[in-house]
């Protein structure tokens, strides 16, 4: 026999994992607020008033890239917990 042309192996057949769509809604929101606020520039484009000699329009826009990545992450940990368990782990093949 061929190994090209050999069956996959038969394995239970499994649907997506049942999802908290609530979770999934707050992630959304989280991921959304940073691009709504950075790009309202007229909410920030403005001199005053300055952090160590920086004009706000600057270190304003510094500060979102950590409240993105703590927005980001809790997306994440967000979208983890509302698919529950699963039981495919890291390293294995499907």
């Amino acid at each position: 026999m061929n190994p090209g042309n050999t069956p996959p192996q038969s394995r239970p057949e499994q649907g997506p994992p049942p999802t908290d769509m609530r979770k999934m809604a707050l992630a959304g929101v989280l991921l959304v607020i940073p691009i709504v606020v950075l790009l309202w520039v007229p909410h920030y484009a403005k001199v005053e008033p300055k952090l160590f000699g920086f004009p706000f329009f600057f270190w304003y826009q510094f500060l979102w890239v950590f409240i993105c990545s703590a927005l980001t992450w809790t997306a994440y940990k967000l979208t983890l917990s509302a698919r529950g368990k699963t039981t495919h782990k890291v390293g294995e093949d499907r």
